[in-house]
């Protein structure tokens, strides 16, 4: 793809050097380097990627939960983000097209009478889930009879499962999974409730650099870029969104 015009550069890091926000929040797409590091994974490798073809300085920001991001975002205290596509979130944001795709799902007790999640949308089903969190807004427009119970994070979210006692708590089927493995006593619903699109995304006002950064992400998602990033933090399971000729527009 062509080098950014000047335009480009000075719309999308207007101070200078690109603020990255990062959310911990989701170990599928980031991860804290445990000696203390710069954040590892495949948010952090676009950004890093952004940062070079830019020619500019980075520096990272950040969270514990995608709701403080675009918080962050609506503020201007950040120029790039990586969070799932949503239209609540587009009131704030300008979405690429996706570049990774992961589903959402349910951690459940291992003698839970649910074998579908289907089944979790039941009168007197309280399901624990991340405030802000994608799957928060997607259960909260699509749930019509099961309560949302919410923690300040997605892993404060199973937390308040085990501990209040809830029928399921809502998230991305890899952490969960890693808790189920890691804690006898508890099992992930086969199936999906929702397919969360993950893409790049930069405050509202930014068009022209919108535009630049879909250009990137789809050449990275055909170079292996995504793909190969993924597989280096031990997220191969995650799967690389198909090609996109248009960005989400809300």
């Amino acid at each position: 793809m062509t080098a950014p015009d000047a335009g480009i550069v000075a719309e999308l890091v207007p101070t200078g050097t690109l603020r990255v926000g990062i959310n911990f929040g989701n170990p599928v797409l980031a991860q804290k380097d445990p000696e203390g590091g710069a954040p590892r994974g495949v948010s952090a490798d676009l950004a890093r990627e952004v940062a070079r073809r830019l020619g500019v300085g980075m520096r990272f920001v950040t969270f514990d939960a995608a709701a403080k991001v675009v918080e962050a975002a609506a503020r201007n205290e950040i120029d790039l983000l990586f969070l799932a596509v949503d239209p609540v979130r587009g009131r704030e944001v300008l979405y690429t097209a996706p570049y990774v795709v992961i589903e959402g799902t349910y951690l459940v007790g291992q003698d839970a009478p649910y074998h579908d999640v289907a089944a979790l949308d039941a009168p007197g089903v309280r399901i624990a889930v991340g405030k802000g969190a994608a799957y928060d807004l997607y259960l909260s427009r699509a749930l019509r009879r099961a309560t949302l119970e919410r923690a300040e994070t997605s892993a404060g979210a199973v937390d308040l499962f085990v501990k209040e006692r809830l029928e399921a708590a809502a998230g991305v089927r890899q952490p969960l999974e890693a808790y189920a493995a890691a804690h006898p006593g508890y099992r992930v619903i086969p199936g999906r409730f929702t397919a969360i699109e993950q893409a790049v995304a930069t405050p509202r006002g930014r068009e022209a650099a919108r535009g630049w950064l879909h250009g990137l992400v789809e050449e990275a998602k055909a170079s292996g870029f995504v793909r190969d990033s993924l597989a280096a933090s031990g997220q191969s399971a995650a799967t690389v969104a198909e090609p996109a000729k248009e960005f989400p527009v809300f």
